[in-house]
């Protein structure tokens, strides 16, 4: 499988959301959609309607990033909604096994997401349950944030994990990715990157998604784990 870029439409502007959606559709993977209740974090932005109502209008992959509370009574409803990910916290869910695969049933791949608190450990036990884990590499909860180069520790020890186990499954980073820190990000063994001001941030987001893509694709193919894309 080849890489993953995925802009954070949390950076892009919520008065013409979908206009800023097709701005990228002809270079993204994905579109991670961040969604935030003001529990798990200090911070409220859209809830299922609002995804529901833009997986309607775009064409690109839906990528949704749950940090709220309760996902296992949520998180489903974003897989029925057409959702092609669901990523939820560990640190929120009750059961994560059971929802790994009531998401899966709905049709959308399962994800898991750690704080940068929380270690591996946490979620090496569900890794033959799910498609993706997402290392987040800021604290969740506001974008634009300083990257936090010290968890790329966690992607170097699941790269290990799932080509140690044969496990054919995502790392994903989210937090501070940029054209100064995703090579970094894909050395270390991640291969699907979410970027929100590095795409939002410039004038031409299509050439930023361009750009990361490149640097990414340069620094998979030189990295240890080379053979995985």
């Amino acid at each position: 499988m080849g890489l993953i870029i995925a802009p954070s439409i949390l950076s892009a502007n919520f008065g013409r959301l979908v206009e800023d959606c097709e701005r990228v559709a002809s270079v993204a993977d994905w579109l991670h959609v961040d969604v935030m209740d003001n529990h798990f974090v200090p911070n409220l932005t859209i809830g299922l309607p609002v995804v529901a109502d833009l997986l309607a209008q775009v064409s690109t992959e839906v990528d949704c990033h749950l940090m709220i509370d309760d996902p296992d009574r949520w998180a489903p409803g974003y897989a029925e909604a057409g959702a092609a990910s669901v990523t939820f916290h560990i640190e929120a869910a009750r059961d994560a096994r059971t929802l790994c695969r009531a998401l899966r049933s709905h049709g959308a791949r399962a994800a898991v997401a750690i704080k940068p608190g929380t270690p591996v450990s946490a979620v090496r036990g569900l890794l033959r349950e799910v498609d993706m884990v997402l290392v987040m590499t800021v604290e969740p909860g506001f974008g634009g944030q300083a990257f936090m180069g010290e968890c790329l520790e966690k992607v170097r020890e699941l790269r290990t994990h799932a080509r140690s186990g044969g496990l054919d499954i995502r790392i994903q980073v989210d937090g501070g990715v940029s054209a100064a820190t995703i090579e970094r990000c894909a050395d270390a063994g991640a291969d699907a990157f979410v970027a929100g001001s590095a795409v939002y941030g410039t004038a031409d987001p299509a050439a930023a998604v361009t750009q990361l893509r490149v640097l990414a694709e340069g620094a998979a193919g030189r990295a240890w784990w080379s053979d995985r894309c």
